[in-house]
């Protein structure tokens, strides 16, 4: 038999001690029905819009006391206890709004979250977008993101929007002041797996060419002097005939810095739509995912390494190519 509703007070709008987001505050009394579940599952249950992984990440960021004490998200409810939540949402007019978009998050804690982007999704609102970015899934997913930049809450470092992988988030700003110093004196490691048109004479590469606005295409980027400087690293793992599999790792991170600068040495990112071809090897996108990501703890020091394996559309294009390139050896 369904159980009751639970007895609620009224929504409340508050600031936070830090004044950094206004406050959704929600007050629930537990109902008997409710008695023995677990405490993330119980909000998920009674809040409209949070999931169990968000109601969690709540309670453990401390934005959750059940009879004014701090609880664990296994915490069993009890027939009338009083639980408050407190749940940051952007108020200023104009920022990114929370959306339930799904993400993977694959590592949090009070500082810092990794998350693996899917491709077809930007990282950020910008001219003509709005929502459904990373940003919009993250403000939903996470009780707090750093607020450095209001319109980009949390972000670090960025993708191209069809590029899918690894991604740090800060959630402090003291988190995200460590992290942009780690990019910048390149303490932080960010590596990529590109597959890239043509046999490439070499084992390992080094391309250092500045990358700057294109003259005339105004969208897309191009190595022209006056650029910004930027060096990317390759190393070939994998010769498939016609293309090769390389790593990547980026000592700068300017706008499509491995796509222009793999176009710039005459291989360019297969699939790529604006700098090689649409729809190679019957590819949505282009070749390219962050697949490892390193950087040391802002607050503990502790060094963490992060590897997200290539999602299903690169796997197939890859399995295919090698089955291809098996068939033509034999």
């Amino acid at each position: 038999m369904a159980s009751n509703p639970p007895a609620k007070i009224p929504d409340l709008t508050g600031e936070d001690p830090q004044g950094a987001q206004r406050l959704r505050i929600r007050r629930i009394v537990v109902e008997p029905a409710a008695a023995g579940r677990r405490l993330d599952v119980y909000l998920a249950a009674h809040l409209p819009g949070v999931s169990r992984s968000r109601a969690k990440a709540l309670i453990e960021s401390g934005n959750v006391a059940v009879d004014d004490v701090r609880p664990k998200p296994s915490h069993a409810v009890r027939p009338g206890e009083r639980i408050e939540v407190r749940i940051p949402s952007p108020v200023q007019h104009g920022e990114p709004q929370a959306e339930p978009i799904p993400i993977a998050v694959v590592y949090e804690d009070d500082d810092v979250a990794v998350v693996d982007k899917p491709a077809g999704i930007a990282v950020h609102p910008g001219a003509g977008r709005v929502g459904g970015t990373l940003v919009n899934a993250l403000l939903a997913a996470l009780p707090r993101l750093s607020g450095l930049d209001r319109m980009r809450p949390g972000i670090v470092h960025r993708l191209d929007k069809d590029t899918s992988g690894l991604l740090v988030v800060a959630k402090t700003d003291a988190a995200h002041h460590a992290l942009a110093g780690q990019i910048r004196s390149r303490a932080a490691v960010r590596e990529y797996t590109a597959l890239l048109r043509g046999a490439v004479p070499w084992q390992e590469r080094t391309v250092a060419a500045p990358i700057g606005r294109h003259p005339v295409h105004r969208r897309r980027m191009a190595v022209r002097e006056g650029g910004r400087e930027a060096t990317t690293h390759f190393w070939v793992t994998e010769r498939l005939g016609d293309f090769t599999l390389v790593r990547c790792w980026l000592a700068s991170g300017r706008t499509h810095q491995i796509r222009v600068h793999a176009a710039h040495i005459g291989h360019p990112v297969a699939g790529d739509p604006v700098y090689g071809r649409r729809g190679e090897l019957g590819l949505a996108r282009q070749f390219l995912h962050a697949s490892r990501l390193s950087f040391d703890h802002p607050r503990t020091g502790e060094r963490l390494t992060f590897n997200s394996p290539l999602p299903a559309d690169l796997q197939e294009a890859l399995e295919a190519l090698r089955r291809s390139r098996h068939r033509t050896s034999r």
